[in-house]
């Protein structure tokens, strides 16, 4: 393995909208269609009920808490995120969806607070409110100079990577699509006539084969390739073998890591052949605080990634992981107690790894075996 290292901050879903967009400077209308609730404001009454008030209005930065912090320490190459929700004040709710997520796109401040490289969009909310939605989302962003994959205009833009210049001429191409396990419907896929999301409809080894050929047409040497990937369910640790082997098709093809999420919580993680597969990062950022029925998965608990991979090979060295815990809607460390949970889960949904070390820091380390 050669000597440089690059380093990528990867996480979860990164919800800003209903509740969170209502405690930052510039709430948008709180009124929701959902079967219970009506109005976004009472996602923050839930978090305030279990942990404690939550400011209104917060700062800009407030949701991402200690998470800044390590970000900056870390000073990844990349930073890659799932942005899920739209960013729009249109009103259009998308008739077969349940669940909806808007931010007033006055509140980007706080997605720029982490200072994301890539959102990938590939997922089943971008869409909450319809194409208007969606291309009021990818206007907002641009708009801020923050780059996208995985959503456009149509299939082309849709398929096409966010590519990330870093050090020595090196880039991050990162590769967003999604898939219906993860509720995308099939509708919301991007046409050549028809703005949407790159749909892809299974893991299936011709779907392997397809992305691994659009990521050699683009790679060059000294490239990482990030396929960042929407599936799965939002419960369990079940990995199918269709999905198993689809990553690893990935990697084989030329991707060099595989950046999976959807599930609220923490899937299972694999060193396979010097390349890593993270089938399920949890979620990040939302309004889910208070909201019971799967305490066992812990939730509550955020797992911030930095991996580190050798910057000529994309060959995993380590994944520097950061626990988090949402509370009164920002993250903070977790406490000892809570990293121990977390190492021996890691422990037990990872393959390929050594022991789960613990930092003096309170990080988590894996390393290939």
């Amino acid at each position: 393995m050669g000597g440089d290292l690059l380093t990528l901050f990867l996480c979860g879903d990164v919800m800003l909208g209903r509740g969170v967009d209502q405690i930052l400077p510039h709430p948008g209308d709180p009124a929701l269609r959902e079967g219970y609730i009506r109005d976004a404001r009472a996602y923050v009454e839930l978090a305030a009920a279990l942990n404690g008030p939550v400011p209104c209005p917060a700062g800009f930065s407030w949701p991402w808490g200690d998470a800044l912090e390590v970000l900056d320490e870390a000073a990844p190459a990349a930073r890659v995120l799932n942005l899920e929700t739209s960013i729009t004040q249109y009103a259009g709710f998308a008739p077969e969806k349940e669940i909806h997520y808007r931010m007033n796109p006055a509140n980007l401040p706080c997605l720029a607070a982490a200072r994301p490289d890539v959102c990938v969009l590939a997922n089943n909310h971008v869409l909450d409110f319809g194409r208007q939605g969606l291309a009021d989302t990818l206007g907002a962003l641009a708009g801020a100079g923050l780059q996208t994959a995985g959503a456009g205009a149509d299939s082309d833009a849709a398929r096409h990577p966010a590519i990330v210049s870093v050090a020595e001429g090196r880039r991050v191409l990162v590769f967003s699509f999604g898939m219906p396990s993860s509720g995308i419907p099939r509708a919301w896929a991007a046409a050549g006539d028809r703005s949407g999301v790159d749909f892809v409809a299974g893991p299936s080894p011709a779907a392997a084969d397809e992305i691994s050929g659009r990521v050699r047409q683009v790679k060059r040497p000294g490239d990482i390739a990030v396929a960042s990937v929407h599936w799965g369910s939002n419960w369990g640790y079940h990995v199918s073998r269709s999905e198993d082997a689809f990553a690893r098709g990935l990697l084989d093809g030329g991707v060099d890591v595989v950046h999976g999420h959807s599930s609220h919580h923490p899937r299972a993680l694999e060193a396979y052949r010097g390349k890593l597969v993270i089938h399920g990062c949890g979620d990040f950022i939302d309004d889910y605080e208070g909201i019971t029925g799967y305490e066992a998965y812990r939730d509550d608990l955020r797992l911030l990634f930095l991996v580190a991979l050798d910057a000529d090979t994309g060959r995993l060295h380590d994944i520097r992981i950061a626990p988090l815990q949402a509370r009164r809607m920002r993250l903070r460390h977790a406490s000892r107690q809570d990293t121990r949970w977390l190492k021996a889960l890691l422990d037990r949904i990872g393959s390929g790894f050594r022991p789960c070390a613990t930092e003096p820091d309170g990080a988590l380390v894996l390393r290939p075996s």
